[in-house]
Order: structure tokens, then sequence, then C-alpha cells
């Protein structure tokens, strides 16, 4: 018994010690090699490796490790595009890490995101660490059972969709490199073209001229007060709307017009004409994509599209939930399906009839919008029973609430139908004809849960209204008569959310570069926002007209979708992407040279001020140069008093009190400092937040590393300031800024 005991404990011994990379199978003392996982971030590194087993290494890229050099185009034209990729400066430890990680792996899984810039990464991390036989690994969810899932079934990188991710950056490229030395010659230094956004530029510029060209019209309506002889004693006052004359539909132009009803209908008898009833059903809306995310962040949250999907990506990637572990808490954020899977259907349904019950489960199966790519499921919770009310605690709030609006967005999406009973009364009053409508809510259903946010432009909804008993024929006693002037409204600039509503339905862009966009094309001076609503600038104007009358394609809405639509062929391996560069830059060149030769020089109007210039008394004016927009004497070059636009970040000074300012140094880069300079000397080249330390009432500061962005109490480093919310950040591309 003593000897097979021994056997036990030895053996026991010698499997933890191969577990833990010890011995080898053979019982040689040696470091066995280990997996090796590589992601893109740090925090989803330090989520898979807390609850995958031991022996796996779990390292980050940090982003991108490979691009196309800054100082030179990079793109062989001639040589069918090929492009040269360079090591992307300040990576050097990362990438000696990295080599050192794999030099003695067993197995190496490139675990990049799920999609096509994803796949260029991973591809990237091949050719740099020089791998033979790289695993490819895709999680559409950060969490236990899903990275094991996805470790059992490898696959190849896919090279389709590293080609359309090439492409999409070549076009970039040639578009920006090629056309931006020629604004700075023909209109001014400082500004760039882009591909994309230059298409959302024309957007905002076709809708400020459109407002502009419109003519309000006036027009009238005529409201009723009538009140059923059936409510008495207590009458019950309800409103019916003037809607035609004789049968026909009625438009009251004018004031005169209005009085000549009136006058009509003095004497008039009210009697319901006809009543209708009928069941009217809502359906809830799908579960969130990114567009629609990003659009409903912007409607209920006031959200910003770039925060908005900063904190998406965090609940992504995963958030310590304590005794739970470090969990993701949301699918992939990059999407354009409202698929979702039968599992999550499955659970959706058990925990709607046991909160709820089996009546609200409606289990309806959205359908996926045409041309979308259907590679990843809807934005959802990874586990539905995880509700809003039990992460109050672990979340900041900003996490907090759009963890919930993502929750009851796809609790909702599986409900039933919220159903109204809609009644219409037609009431008559001689030769006029006045229409009054109720609507009541019978059954709540998806309501219950979350209703969907309307874009500020929207027509308002009437307010739940009820309608006395009626019956036809039956005369109506009438109160007042209620003529109201109106005028006709242009159409609205764009918000955010209706900019990314127009890209996405004119198929401009891809919904992970629309945080990008909305920044980029302010930025560059070409929109700014006021009341949350964007105008174009005068130079935003002057650039947008001289691409539509000398590189029209690039302006062109269905010119630029049907770019989209061919990268999305080489994604799917139905096109070459070489033919689609060569196809896009032969008649592009050509309108390029013809361009550099024609184009004369512009004279952009600088934008007027009510400042005056301190120094000579003159208007001061906003000017667009190297580094952005900035305000200037108008008597430049005789005077060359200049001051920047200040941004207020809404900190207060910790010495004075004062604003804390944006501002800029003479070499273009961000710093901030109080709005009572030169008096008072505060300056911090980190961002200040407006909340203190909640330890010592320190002022706390934004600290960015390898892309990574945290909060840090400027006192003490060592205090916990984690409750506060991070600001987003209005610099650097998409992807290196979601990885926080």
């Amino acid at each position: 018994m003593q000897i097979r005991a021994h056997e036990r404990r030895a053996k026991f011994a010698r499997t933890r010690a191969t577990f833990w990379g010890f011995l080898d199978p053979g019982g040689i003392l040696r470091p066995v090699k280990k997996p090796v996982i590589i992601v893109e971030s740090p925090t989803k590194a330090r989520t898979i490796k807390k609850f995958l087993p031991a022996r796996y290494i779990v390292k980050a890229s940090v982003g991108h490790v490979r691009d196309l050099p800054k100082s030179t185009l990079g793109v062989d034209t001639e040589g069918d595009f090929a492009p040269r990729y360079l090591t992307i400066k300040g990576k050097g430890d990362v990438i000696k890490e990295l080599k050192a990680a794999v030099k003695g792996a067993s197995e190496v899984y490139l675990a990049t995101d799920p999609d096509r810039e994803g796949e260029a990464i991973a591809w990237h991390l091949a050719q740099l660490l020089k791998l033979e036989n790289p695993k490819r690994v895709e999680l559409h969810e950060i969490t236990k059972e899903a990275a094991l899932r996805a470790l059992e079934s490898p696959h190849e990188i896919d090279m389709d969709r590293v080609n359309a991710q090439q492409a999409r950056r070549i076009l970039d490229r040639l578009v920006g490199y090629k056309i931006s030395p020629l604004l700075w010659a023909k209109v001014r230094g400082g500004l760039s073209a882009g591909r994309v956004q230059s298409v959302a530029v024309r957007l905002i510029v076709d809708r400020e001229r459109a407002i502009s060209a419109f003519d309000r019209e006036e027009y009238w309506s005529l409201t009723a007060r009538l009140s059923s002889a059936a409510t008495a004693p207590v009458a019950q006052i309800f409103t019916a709307d003037l809607a035609s004359k004789n049968g026909e539909k009625l438009e009251i132009a004018n004031e005169a017009q209005a009085q000549a009803i009136l006058a009509d209908l003095q004497g008039e008898r009210f009697h319901v004409q006809a009543m209708k009833r009928r069941e009217v059903k809502r359906n809830a809306a799908p579960p969130f994509t990114t567009s629609t995310l990003q659009q409903e962040g912007s409607r209920k949250l006031r959200m910003r599209v770039r925060r908005t999907m900063q904190l998406a990506q965090a609940l992504y990637e995963g958030v310590d939930l304590g005794k739970e572990g470090t969990v993701g808490l949301i699918t992939y954020m990059r999407t354009d399906s409202t698929r979702i899977s039968d599992d999550a259907r499955e659970a959706a349904r058990a925990f709607i009839h046991a909160q709820y019950g089996p009546e609200f489960h409606g289990g309806r199966i959205h359908k996926v919008r045409e041309g979308a790519q259907d590679a990843h499921e809807a934005i959802r919770p990874t586990d539905v029973t995880r509700t809003p009310q039990s992460l109050s605690g672990a979340l900041k709030r900003d996490e907090l609430r759009l963890y919930a609006l993502i929750w009851e967005r796809f609790v909702a999406s599986q409900m039933t139908a919220a159903r109204f009973d809609q009644s219409t009364a037609e009431i008559a009053a001689g030769a006029y004809g006045f229409r009054a409508t109720g609507t009541v809510v019978t059954f709540a259903g998806f309501t219950r849960v979350y209703e969907e946010g309307r874009d500020e432009n929207a027509a308002e909804e009437k307010d739940e209204k009820r309608l006395p008993p009626l019956t036809e024929g039956e005369e109506l006693a009438v109160t007042g008569l209620d003529p109201k002037q109106h005028f006709t409204e242009p159409p609205p600039r764009f918000t955010e959310a209706t900019l990314v509503k127009a890209l996405e339905e004119n198929g401009i862009g891809r919904p992970s570069t629309y945080g990008s966009i909305v920044e980029t094309i302010q930025a560059r001076g070409y929109v700014e926002q006021a009341d949350r609503r964007f105008k174009p600038t005068e130079i935003g104007i002057a650039v947008n007209d001289l691409l539509a009358e000398h590189f029209p394609d690039i302006v062109d809405l269905r010119f630029t979708a049907q770019m989209e639509g061919d990268l999305d062929k080489v994604a799917e391996g139905n096109a070459d992407w070489v033919a689609v560069l060569r196809r896009f830059y032969t008649p592009f060149a050509l309108r390029l040279e013809e361009a550099e030769k024609k184009l004369p020089r512009l004279e952009v109007r600088d934008e007027p001020t009510d400042e005056i210039c301190p120094n000579c008394g003159k208007p001061m004016v906003i000017k667009t140069g190297r580094f952005g927009r900035f305000i200037s004497c108008s008597g430049y070059p005789e005077c060359k008093t200049t001051k920047p636009i200040l941004k207020k970040t809404g900190a207060l000074c910790p010495k004075d009190g004062g604003d804390i300012l944006e501002r800029r140094s003479k070499r273009g880069r961000t710093f901030f400092g109080c709005a009572n300079y030169p008096a008072c000397d505060f300056v911090s080249w980190d961002r200040v937040i407006p909340q203190p330390c909640p330890v010592c009432g320190a002022h706390v500061v934004v600290k960015s590393k390898r892309g990574v962005a945290r909060l840090q109490c400027s006192a003490d480093a060592e205090h916990d300031v984690s409750s506060l919310p991070l600001p987003g950040s209005n610099s650097g591309e998409e992807r290196e800024l979601v990885q926080a």
C-alpha cells in the first residue's frame, strides 16, 4: 500500500510539474515550451490571462506594429501598388518582447480583433515575428468559454480580409498624399484631403447650402376644442384638427384664410360623422450594430461618437467584477449585423420568462440589412442575467450608462410588440371636416424595458391621448376654435448621430471609421459644432468646391459607396485588390496632372470675429494654419498679432480657480494652462479633468502610455481615482484611442 501511495504522489508531482513547465512529458527537467497568445490591447491581454490556464503566455501588440511611412508615399504605383511597410516608431520594446515570447513557444495564436483591421495586424505580426505556422483565433466576446472554444478551432490568416484592409489603406494614402500637396500650393498650408472625410464634408456643405437657399413658407392650422354630451356632467374636452373641406384635403396658407374659415364655422353644428377603431402594433428595434449604437449613444446619452466607442471597447475587453474576476461584458463592438446566436436567443427567452412573464417573450428574428457584413453578431451582453443593476458598483458612471443601453436594447429586441388601441373620429362641421385621434397602450410589450430615441430633428410624437366614448351621429359642444401660425422649417444641420446615419445610409465608410471621420473633419478646421450641430467653415467650403470641380469622384457619394462595395468583394474573395486600385488610380492620376496645371490659386475669406486687435484696433479674424485654426489681426502682414482659439476643458485652475484652457505650443503640441496667464503660470502637458481627487482633493490628469489612457492624481500617483470618468480624446486614430 505504501509503495502504491508513493507512486501516486510521484505521478501527481510529475503531472503538476509538467503542467507548470518544469518537466517535459519524457520526464527530463527542462522548460516546456508554452503556447503564446497575442492580442492587440493590454487590457484584453490581462482579462484573458486571468481566466486561461497558466500554461498560456498572453502578450499585447498595443495596436498596429507596422504601417506605411509618414514622410513618403510608401506605395509603388508603377509596381502593382506594392506597399512599403515600416515598423512604427516607438514600438521597439513591444516588438522585442514579442520576439522573445514567441522564440520558445510551442504554438503562437494571433487573437487580434475579429475584423479586417485585426486580420491585417495578425498578418503584420506574422511577417515581423517570422512566424512559420501562426494560428488565427477570433474572440467575439472576452469570456472563458468563448476563449477556450476559439483556441480549439484556430484557422489560417484570411488573406482576402488582409488584402481588403491593405487596399483601403493604400486608397486613403493615395488620396491624402497626392491631393494634400495640391491644397497646400493652391489654397493654404496645413490642409488635407481624405477619401471618406471629404465626402462627409460634402454632406455638411450641401446641407448648409440647402438651408441658405430655403425659403420659409407660412401656413396655419385650426384646432377645435370639443366635448361630448356622453361625458356629462363632467365634460371631457378633446381636440380635433381641421383636415378637409368638401371632402378635399385643406391647407391654410395665411391668416386671412384662417379668419375666413372661422367666420364660416360660426353657428355650424359639430357632429361625429364616423368612428374608426383598430389595434396597432409596434415592434422592438433590433439589437445594436456599431452605427446604431453610436447614434443612440448620441441621442440618449449625449455622448460623442468616439467616446461611445472607447467605452464599448472597455466593456468588450473586460472589467474587474471582484469575486467573479475580469470579464468581457459585451460582444465585439464593430459589426453591422443584427444577428444573434441561438444560445443568446435562448438565454434571453429564459430571462424574459422569469423576469416579465411568458407573455412578454417574442423571440423575433431581426432581418440583417442588405449589404451588411454578417461575420459577427450584433452588439449584446455576454450574459443577459448580468443586469445593469447588478453592475452598479463595478462600473464607472459612463460605462454603466452605455452597458445599460446595450442590455436594454438586446432584451427588448427579444420581447413582444407593444399593442395600442387607436381610435379616429371624423367630425363634420358644415363643409369642413375635422379629425381627432386617440391612442392608448393596451400591452406594454418591449416598451416595458426600452424605447428607441429620436433624432433631434424628428417630428414630435404626440403623447398618449384617450378620446371620450363617441358614437356616430353624436352632436358635440364647441368650447373653442384655435387658429395658429406656423412656418416651414429648413432641413436641419447634421448632429453626430444624423451624420453617422447619413454615412451609413449612403454606404460611406465603415462603422469602425465613423468616429475618426467625425473627429478628423473638425480637427482639419473644415467644420465646427455649434449647439451639437455641424456647420462648415469658409475653408471647408472652399476645399469642398475645389475637390468637387477637379476631383468629382472623390466627393461623389455613389462613387465612394461603390469603392466600399469593391473592398467588400475583395474581403469575400470575389475581386483582386490590385485591380480595384488600378481602376481607381488610372483616371485619378490623369485628373491630378490636369489640376496641377490648370488650378488657379484660391483666396479663402477669413472668418470675422467680434474681437478687436489690441495693438492696431483692426478687426480680428479666424485663419487656418499648419496647426489648425487661430485668431489673427486682419491687418496682417503689417500687424502680426495672433492668439489661439482657446477651448475650455471644464476644469478649474488649482492655483487661482480660473478656467483651464486647451492650448498649443509653437511646435503644435497640445498643453493645458490657466486662462489668467501670465498672472497665473499654471501649466500641464496632461489634460486636467474637472473632478478633483476623491482622496486628497488635488487635480487629476489624464496620463497616456502606448495608446493607453488612465487617470492619475497629481499629488500622489497611488491614490485611487478609478471612480472618476475618463474624458473622450480628440486626437489620434480610432483604433489607437480605443485601446484604453
